[in-house]
């Protein structure tokens, strides 16, 4: 199969035209050639690298890291050990999010068996907390 319009390549990667815009500005993909008409006409690779880039997406990475995951496979000094380290990191990034998520969900269920849900709103044990914290928080800085 041939060149393709930007509808075509957005059709069948999953991605509307406008995420196809946005990565050749950030350098993502590369510009395609025009036709005379004014019409891009991008080649199959462009499919591949989009599925990439998507795949990528799902496992957390932002456009920032698969930018740097796809410059190191065109560097003829990388390893696979070099994309292994950004692969690790990640997975730290992750644990550490989980972690705050973690955190964040002991803290609600703590406020949540605070509440009976009996009270008017303006004496919320959940929205008392909040506030008080928001104050902690202001007079921390």
């Amino acid at each position: 199969m041939g060149n393709m319009t930007i509808g075509r390549l957005a059709k069948e990667a999953g991605v509307n035209i406008e995420t196809i815009r946005y990565y050749e500005r950030r350098g993502l993909i590369q510009r395609p050639p025009r036709r005379e008409s004014g019409y891009r006409q991008y080649p199959r690779e462009t499919l591949a690298r989009l599925r990439f880039i998507k795949r990528a997406k799902l496992l957390g990475f932002s456009l920032r890291e698969i930018q740097e995951i796809l410059s190191l496979r065109l560097a003829p000094e990388t390893t696979c050990s070099d994309v292994r380290i950004r692969v690790e990191r990640k997975i730290a990034d992750i644990d550490e999010r989980i972690q705050a998520l973690q955190e964040m969900k002991k803290a609600l269920t703590t406020l949540a068996r605070q509440c009976s849900g009996d009270a008017p709103a303006g004496e919320c044990p959940i929205i008392e907390a909040l506030d008080s914290a928001e104050h902690e928080y202001n007079d921390s800085r």
